[in-house]
């Protein structure tokens, strides 16, 4: 008996179904996971997994903190790289921040809790504080001692030119201080929370201040990467949060550099990206060479 034929276009369409759902539902997925069984990729597979004493602490392929239960730096431990990933190396959220080098203006908010701060700003404050931890100079261009971006709004009497009427530092509110006393001869004032110094007319004026050109902390100590998940930090980071580390273990400095040197990586192919440090490899090397008494 021959079937009508939107009945035949039916029953062969639920033929398909069935086929392709035993071979990509079924078939394919259980050969991944059996590949992923194998000898060299079972690590892999994993998560690329690192433990200590028998339990996992971490993945070779995430960065994570190493901070205590108040978010302060552990000082016996090399830090990090920041990371805009969630509340911070976040798998489930990986993400960059979406700022860019134009983000120069603080959010200040009546309510704190709405308040935003710009790229630099969060530059600025993260490198005054990797400065005070290493005791190294936190100091960068565009940058106010108590690091905030160096940033004023201009007011002038015909709107682009003509004499300055009021200068503002768009991120300082009170009680800070100014970081800068007068602009063109005008006192300068602190923001107020709420107050829309753009919209209000202000030209924005970058103040580069007198940091050295080339900072002290590296870029990648102030920075997030793309995923927020980058396990990794730059030898120049490394390099000078040894004195600390060493410091906090009561241990040789040339001692951590070999630890350090031993975890660093180049190159991949000689030529490409960067040499990096792996940041919870080296910790834990520290933990079993170097161990706190």
């Amino acid at each position: 008996m021959r079937l009508p034929t939107w009945l035949s276009a039916h029953v062969a369409a639920l033929r398909a179904l069935l086929v392709f759902t035993v071979l990509l539902g079924l078939a394919y997925p259980l050969a991944l996971v059996g590949a992923g069984r194998l000898p060299g990729l079972r690590d892999r597979a994993d998560g690329s997994l690192l433990t200590a004493d028998g339990r996992p602490v971490g993945s070779a392929l995430i960065g994570q903190a190493f901070t205590a239960a108040d978010g302060a730096p552990v000082p016996r431990y090399f830090q990090s790289r920041p990371s805009a990933a969630g509340d911070g190396y976040d798998p489930t959220a990986t993400a960059a921040s979406n700022l860019g080098p134009e983000s120069v203006v603080d959010t200040l908010a009546v309510d704190p809790r709405a308040s935003s701060r710009s790229l630099l700003s969060q530059v600025c404050a993260r490198s005054r504080a990797v400065g005070e931890l290493d005791g190294v100079d936190g100091r960068r261009p565009y940058c106010t001692p108590d690091g905030v971006g160096a940033v004023l709004a201009v007011f002038r009497a015909d709107g682009l030119t003509g004499t300055v009427t009021r200068v503002v530092s768009v991120n300082q509110s009170a009680p800070a201080t100014p970081f800068l006393a007068a602009y063109e001869g005008v006192a300068v004032e602190l923001a107020r929370p709420g107050e829309d110094l753009v919209a209000a007319g202000g030209l924005i004026v970058p103040v580069r201040g007198d940091a050295p050109q080339n900072p002290a902390v590296p870029a990648d100590a102030v920075t997030a990467s793309g995923s927020g998940l980058d396990p990794h930090i730059s030898p120049a980071y490394a390099d000078i949060q040894v004195a600390r580390v060493a410091r906090e273990r009561g241990a040789d400095p040339a001692a951590v550099r070999r630890l350090v040197a031993e975890h660093t990586r180049g190159r991949v192919l000689g030529f490409m990206g960067a040499p990096a440090v792996d940041v919870l490899a080296l910790n834990l090397a520290l933990d079993e060479a170097l161990p706190v008494a």
